[in-house]
């Protein structure tokens, strides 16, 4: 069986780490960006089953990235979980357009639950 795949959009780097060994351990497949501008590219070379969106990232923020990706026929049925500590996380998934979101700082579980509710077969 092929990996599933996450592509994770975060400039924390610390996070990205931690984030990146969970989900290799649950065997998934994971590739990372510390920019979000470039967001069409990156999934087009990867084709993530599901990408994980921090708010505050580098260029273009999550909220214009994720409305890019959700604008464009071909890969707007790819899943976005948005990840922010912002208080407004609610209405800025939203905005964005984004299929889930959790709060930051997240609970671990509750992150791979997430992941994995939209990677059901």
């Amino acid at each position: 069986m092929d990996k599933k795949k996450i592509l994770i959009f975060d400039d924390d780097t610390i996070i990205l780490e931690v984030i990146t060994i969970i989900f290799e351990e649950n065997g998934y497949q994971v590739e990372i960006s510390e920019t979000s501008h470039d967001i069409l590219d990156k999934v087009s070379e990867f084709k993530p089953d599901v990408i994980l969106m921090d708010n505050w990232i580098p260029k273009i923020g999550g909220v214009e990235a994720t409305k890019l990706l959700k604008a464009h026929e071909e890969f707007r049925s790819i899943p976005v979980i948005y990840v922010t500590a912002n208080n407004d996380i609610v209405s800025l998934a939203e905005e964005a357009q984004a299929d889930d979101y959790v709060a930051k700082p997240f609970n671990l579980d509750d992150l791979e639950n997430k992941v994995a509710k939209y990677l059901q077969d």
